[in-house]
C-alpha cells in the first residue's frame, strides 16, 4: 500500500511513475537484446544488468512506499553484487549465473513478502506474487550446476527481464492511479460507503415525511406532561368500560364486619396473637 498526503514524498512518489515506466520498457528492450546476444558475450553483459536493477530499487525507494527501506537495502546489495561481475571479466559463466541467481532469488523472495503483506490493500498482489515466484525459481535454477554455461545464462536473464519489466510496469500504473486521487477528499471503505449512503438515504426520507418544524413545536409547547397522563388515563378508562370492567373505587370495609380492637403495646399485641392461636 502507498502513503498518502501532501507530503514531499508523495509529490516525488507522483513523479516516479513515469521514471518506473520508462524502467519496465527498458527492461523489455534488455531481454530482447539479451536474447539476441552470441554465447560469447553473455558474461560481460550479465554485470550491467544487475547494475540496472540496483538502479530501479533506488527509483522504488525514492517512490514513497512502505517498503522503501527494502529498495533501498537491495539498492545497495545489487551495486556490490554487479560490481563483482564487472571486477572479473574474465570469468567462467559460474560466476556470472550464480550471481545472476542470486539477484533473482532476493528479488523473487521480497516480491513474494511484499505482495503477501498487502494482499487486502492491492488488488494486484497476485500477479507481484506470481511474478516472485518465478523470480525466485529462475533463481534456484541459475545457482544450480545446470546452468553454468552460455545457452542457460542468457535463457536466465531475458527471463529476468521480462519478470522485471512485469513487476515496473504494474508499480508504475500502480502509482500513476493513487497520485490522480484527490487527497483532500476522505476516502472510505465500501462498507462504510455502503453504511453513509444508507443512513443519508434515510435521514432525507425522515425529513421528507416529517410534518413542518414550525408546527410540530407549537403543538409540542401546548401540550404539557399532565395533559398527556390525563389523555392516557382517559383512554384506558374507555377501553377498559368497552371490556364491561366496572371503575375501581375506594376499597371501603363493610359494617357487618367485626375486626379485632388495635393494641396499644406490645404486650397488648402478644396476648392478641396468643388468643387467635387458641381459636
Amino acid at each position: 500500500m502507498l502513503w498518502s498526503g501532501s507530503s514531499p514524498r508523495s509529490v516525488v512518489r507522483a513523479s516516479m511513475w513515469g521514471f518506473l515506466l520508462f524502467a519496465g520498457v527498458a527492461w523489455l528492450a534488455i531481454s530482447w537484446s539479451v536474447l539476441r546476444l552470441e554465447p560469447v558475450g553473455v558474461a560481460d553483459v550479465a554485470g550491467p544488468v544487475v547494475l540496472f536493477g540496483a538502479l530501479c530499487e533506488g527509483v522504488r525507494a525514492l517512490a514513497g512506499t512502505r517498503t522503501w527501506w527494502l529498495n533501498a537495502g537491495m539498492a545497495g546489495l545489487f551495486t556490490v553484487t554487479g560490481a563483482i561481475m564487472l571486477a572479473d571479466p574474465g570469468s567462467d559463466y559460474a560466476t556470472p549465473a550464480s550471481l545472476v541467481g542470486w539477484f533473482l532469488m532476493v528479488r523473487g523472495a521480497v516480491d513474494i513478502a511484499v505482495s503477501t503483506m498487502n494482499r487486502g490493500t492491492d488488488r494486484t498482489w497476485g500477479l507481484m506474487l506470481a511474478v516472485g515466484v518465478a523470480q525466485a525459481g529462475l533463481g534456484f535454477y541459475a545457482a544450480g550446476p545446470l546452468a553454468r554455461s552460455a545457452d542457460p545464462l542468457i535463457l536466465l536473464l531475458g527471463g529476468a527481464g521480462v519478470l522485471r519489466a512485469v513487476a515496473d510496469l504494474v508499480t508504475a500504473l500502480r502509482l500513476r492511479e493513487t497520485s490522480a486521487v484527490h487527497h483532500d477528499v476522505l476516502r472510505l471503505s465500501p462498507e462504510r460507503e455502503a453504511g453513509v449512503a444508507g443512513f443519508s438515504a434515510g435521514l432525507a426520507d425522515y425529513e421528507a415525511a416529517a410534518p413542518p418544524a414550525g408546527r410540530a413545536k407549537h403543538r409540542a409547547a401546548d401540550k404539557t406532561f399532565h395533559d398527556e397522563v390525563l389523555r392516557t388515563t382517559a383512554d384506558l378508562d374507555f377501553m377498559l368500560a368497552q371490556a364491561g370492567v366496572p371503575p375501581a373505587g375506594p376499597a371501603r370495609p363493610s359494617d357487618d364486619v367485626d375486626l379485632p380492637a388495635v393494641p396499644e403495646t406490645a404486650e397488648g399485641a402478644h396476648e392478641a396473637v396468643i388468643g387467635d392461636e387458641k381459636h
